[in-house]
């Protein structure tokens, strides 16, 4: 029969050579199945929570990390939390497996884009920067695919929703962070903007932050559907 000692030279030789211990490797073997067995990415202190006191879960996530790196599937960092990810290289093997989505509209996506980078931002702030009316219908589709969220109340006359994007939005997009968002060189260098764009035109650094800013207000309980009435009434 294998014992965990055994299994610390078949499963991963360097972390004999790193000093690891078999105590170590069951850590891992269960840090290992608990990512494996969830649906969603989980949090180092999730993790932390579900292994013995005093393993060290970050040191056995980079182990992992670096174990798991040339193999067809990843460990990676998504939103601040962890889990198993189809290697790139090899994505395009799922694509006849994965349920064809509804494409978003161009509006839908100019809208999200809108509120990656500019949040907390309203539907007015979104018309101006689209330069068009921005339909209620829109943002609908947008709260339905869990990207985006209503964050508080801007204070302002009217005191019209604001928006932001959630922890689906990182994870659909495989970003550890909203700030991980392409920039200026990178959006020109992929052909989504202009090459000859102006040099006053810049592009925000993105900020989902949790808490409200200082000229947002909180969501009252069973005021999330009146926005229309109140941004006529602001207008």
């Amino acid at each position: 029969m294998t014992s965990d000692t055994d299994r610390l030279d078949l499963v991963d030789p360097n972390l004999r050579k790193a000093g690891g211990s078999a105590d170590d490797l069951t850590g891992m073997r269960m840090i290992e199945a608990l990512l494996f067995a969830s649906s969603e990415p989980l949090s180092l202190e999730e993790l932390t929570l579900r292994v013995p006191e005093g393993t060290d879960v970050l040191g056995l996530l980079d182990q992992l990390q670096a174990l798991y790196a040339p193999r067809g599937v990843n460990l990676v960092k998504i939103a601040g939390k962890w889990c198993f990810r189809t290697a790139e290289d090899l994505a395009y093997l799922m694509h006849r497996n994965v349920e064809e989505q509804r494409k978003l509209s161009r509006a839908a996506l100019e809208t999200l884009a809108i509120i990656a980078y500019h949040q907390p931002v309203t539907r007015a702030e979104i018309e101006e920067i689209r330069g068009v009316s921005t339909s209620k219908g829109t943002l609908d589709v947008l709260l339905e695919t869990t990207w985006i969220r209503m964050r508080g109340r801007r204070r302002t006359p009217g005191r019209p929703v604001t928006y932001g994007t959630t922890e689906q939005f990182l994870v659909h997009f495989g970003l550890e962070n909203v700030r991980d968002l392409p920039g200026l060189e990178e959006l020109k260098g992929a052909g989504l903007l202009d090459s000859a764009v102006p040099a006053s035109f810049i592009v925000p650094t993105p900020n989902d932050e949790v808490t409200l800013t200082e000229d947002e207000d909180p969501l009252e309980d069973g005021s999330l559907f009146d926005e229309d009435a109140e941004e006529t009434a602001g207008a």
